[in-house]
């Protein structure tokens, strides 16, 4: 009996384990997934087909998270930037309803706005069940579609390990980088990354 107890145990956290391992990869289509926004309407990614899209997994509690919000504006200016050349840019927050990072609806449009967020939607995934489809495991984490679904770009927002905004200066943002070559019809040389950050609060 101990021994299908341990084994019980075991296939519980290699179950856990895989829920927080990448379902996708780079070259796959992108999960299709629709999710309530801030703003009150439904979002899907299918409503954007033939655009560049980026996704990016933010918990607002996350001090990785406010190393590119509250202690610098690099987010928002990444999110003006792409949104102003036609991109569009989905924060999805997976966090379970009590857990560091939700806000309901009402909660989200403030937050929103004193954090300076400038994307096309925030999406909230309560359930997590978004997140688990994409394998998103930090705040941040990002992910850059194509306009033929495709994944073109996949993992952590910069190459500095660190909540430390200092580091933004130093740092290859590998989102610019993606976007910008990938838009150019270039190579993108850095296509996969390990995500850093706040696990996801699923």
């Amino acid at each position: 009996m101990k021994a299908i107890l341990r084994l019980c145990v075991a296939l519980s956290a290699m179950t856990i384990a895989l829920s927080a391992t990448a379902k996708v990869d780079v070259g796959e289509t992108a999960p299709a997934f629709t999710l309530p926004g801030a703003d009150g309407a439904d979002h899907s990614l299918s409503q954007y087909a033939g655009k560049w899209v980026v996704l990016e997994w933010v918990n607002y509690g996350c001090p990785f998270v406010k190393k590119f919000y509250d202690k610098s504006d690099k987010m928002a200016e990444l999110q003006k930037e792409w949104t102003g050349k036609d991109v569009v840019w989905l924060s999805i927050c997976s966090s379970a309803p009590g857990n560091q990072g939700y806000y309901d609806a009402a909660e989200v449009q403030k937050t929103n706005d004193q954090k300076g967020w400038a994307g096309s939607a925030y999406l909230v995934d309560a359930s997590g069940k978004v997140g688990k489809e994409y394998g998103a495991t930090n705040t941040p984490q990002m992910y850059v579609i194509n306009p033929e679904g495709k994944i073109v770009y996949m993992g952590a927002i910069d190459s500095k390990k660190s909540a430390n905004p200092d580091d933004i200066k130093s740092a290859d943002n590998y989102v610019d980088l993606a976007l910008s070559a990938a838009m150019e019809g270039k190579e993108i040389t850095t296509p996969k990354s390990k995500p850093y950050g706040c696990g996801v609060k699923y």
